[in-house]
């Protein structure tokens, strides 16, 4: 019956922790953006421990953290995500520029 359990986001955070992945992107060279870490539980929390020490933007959107996990490492985002992936772009450019 532990299956039971992840029948909703909220539930499945419960058991299995935070979520986090981490993307690469160098609009310089024209690349798509590219998956570069992720995990769940301890694994992402170090991630975000890591961003707040390096003082990396982090965006919180759990449905595009979930498609992200699915992404082999090292692989681009898939084209569905771009849309979603350029609007978090320009957010945190925004926030870059307001520093």
């Amino acid at each position: 019956m532990r299956n039971s359990l992840y029948v909703n986001q909220k539930n499945k955070k419960k058991v299995s922790g935070p979520t986090a992945a981490v993307i690469r992107y160098d609009d310089s060279k024209g690349a798509v953006p590219t998956v570069v870490a992720h995990g769940s539980g301890q694994v992402a929390q170090k991630i975000m421990e890591l961003a707040k020490q390096n003082n990396i933007q982090m965006q919180e959107d759990e449905s595009l953290v979930g498609a992200l996990l699915n992404v082999d490492l090292g692989e681009s985002i898939p084209p569905q995500l771009y849309a979603v992936m350029a609007e978090i772009l320009i957010l945190l450019e925004e926030l870059d520029q307001s520093y």
